[in-house]
């Protein structure tokens, strides 16, 4: 499998296979944290829906997708904080990437292409240790500040993590 990922700007053609990728990367990351039924309501389409409502995001905003052979396999976004209290001005909103493509570098290349040196934040499920440990690799540490998040009906717990230089 040839893993060189070319790491683009998410243009609105993409809705489509976003909508397909991002539904893939749910259900393998939250299999074991959501229901067979809160599963089940994840259809590719929906997300594509959602997409293209998002595809455009004003200049302080950054969201890239990641393809392999021409097919998008991972997707990064972050911007401005958007919570009260933040504990600094920038997030990661979001980086996913296929189970097939994990520890092939690609998420670096995601994270890289939306996430500037400096201080940043980010929510993550606390009970997704790759996650953790690819953050804590980032400089990453959890600030003590935790929510219970209602994905698909269903809470998943979540934890900040701060990276503050």
């Amino acid at each position: 499998m040839n893993t060189t990922a070319v790491v683009r700007p998410v243009i609105d053609t993409d809705a489509d296979s976003l909508g397909r990728v991002h539904a893939a990367c749910w259900h393998e990351t939250y299999d074991h944290l959501l229901s067979k039924a809160a599963l089940a309501q994840l259809h590719p389409e929906r997300f594509a829906a959602m997409w293209r409502r998002f595809t455009v995001q004003g200049p302080d905003f950054r969201q890239v997708v990641a393809e392999v052979d021409g097919e998008i396999v991972g997707f990064a976004g972050s911007g401005p904080g958007r919570d009260e209290g933040k504990p600094t001005p920038h997030q990661l909103y979001f980086i996913y990437l296929l189970d097939a493509f994990h520890g092939t570098g690609i998420g670096q290349q995601l994270f890289d292409a939306v996430v500037d040196p400096g201080p940043t934040y980010l929510w993550v499920a606390a009970d997704n240790p790759r996650a953790h440990r690819f953050y804590t690799r980032n400089g990453y540490l959890p600030d003590g500040v935790e929510k219970n998040e209602e994905i698909l009906g269903e809470p998943v717990h979540e934890v900040r993590l701060v990276r503050e230089q």
